[in-house]
């Protein structure tokens, strides 16, 4: 479900790709060091849009590291990292080790409960820390996993789920920024969920799966109205980043923003017009 909120690379000035680079290498890094290769495994692009955005509101001190790593053996790549990269290598692993924990309890999957297993420990150390986002995390979940089994096509509800947790996740501290963050992280959350759903509903229909759109589906207008609720929740997201006083990195911030969360749309809707033609 993740992997959306990416930049648009050819838009993107290159010393803001290199930091942009060194922001997703240090997250990773920090995986590896503090949760091991499963922990690595769970690093996503949305976690270091976060990591970008908190570092940006807080002006935290980051540090500049040089590292090889297995994806690059020869050069040595430039890394960022700062306490808020700690904080979103945790909810990444969070978040891996509650997704396992439903995949197993709604389907019974033995590759999720053998994963969850070995981040375990790691992931009840989390928990104590961060006992907000923790329940946040479980709830939502469990609220989700709830709608799908009933088979809901109220996207607002599903949709709704997702958005209450990443929320949460946006909150790294209770403070003057927090209803902006929360509000930010809500409609982010949102239309991650149903940029999900759109793109997987051909497939999940060929297979018959659930999915929430599946309802909205063959009207007339669906692809028009797909559009704009698209539009409608990034534009929430992205005027309640317009609130907050990011100066540091806000190029990267807003190229990802305006453009490159639009990356899997504008490449689904290349896909179906080739189709087409």
């Amino acid at each position: 479900m993740f992997g959306y909120v990416t930049i648009c690379e050819p838009e993107l000035k290159v010393k803001d790709l290199k930091k942009y680079r060194a922001y997703y290498c240090g997250l990773c890094r920090v995986l590896r060091e503090d949760y091991g290769f499963m922990g690595q495994m769970t690093l996503t692009y949305d976690m270091t849009f976060a990591v970008i955005l908190l570092t940006s509101l807080y002006e935290s001190e980051t540090e500049t590291e040089l590292h090889r790593c297995k994806v690059h053996p020869v050069k040595k790549q430039m890394m960022f990292r700062n306490e808020i990269t700690s904080y979103a290598a945790a909810m990444n692993v969070l978040l891996a080790y509650y997704h396992m924990e439903d995949d197993w309890q709604d389907e019974k999957k033995v590759s999720s409960l053998m994963t969850k297993s070995m981040i375990r420990g790691r992931a009840e150390r989390i928990i104590q820390k961060y006992p907000r986002q923790s329940k946040a995390i479980q709830v939502c979940l469990k609220e989700l996993s709830r709608y799908e089994k009933e088979q809901s096509t109220d996207i607002d509800k599903t949709a709704g789920c997702f958005g209450r947790l990443m929320e949460e996740l946006f909150v790294y501290q209770e403070d003057i920024w927090a209803d902006s963050l929360r509000r930010m992280g809500f409609f982010m959350g949102k239309f991650i969920y149903i940029m999900d759903a759109y793109e997987d509903l051909p497939e999940d229909m060929k297979k018959g799966r659930y999915n929430p759109l599946e309802g909205l589906y063959g009207q007339a207008d669906y692809e028009e109205r797909m559009q704009q609720i698209l539009r409608m929740m990034i534009a929430e997201s992205t005027a309640e980043f317009e609130k907050l006083p990011c100066l540091v990195d806000v190029d990267i911030l807003r190229n990802i923003l305006y453009d490159g969360v639009w990356n899997r749309y504008n490449t689904i809707q290349m896909k179906k017009s080739e189709e087409q033609k």
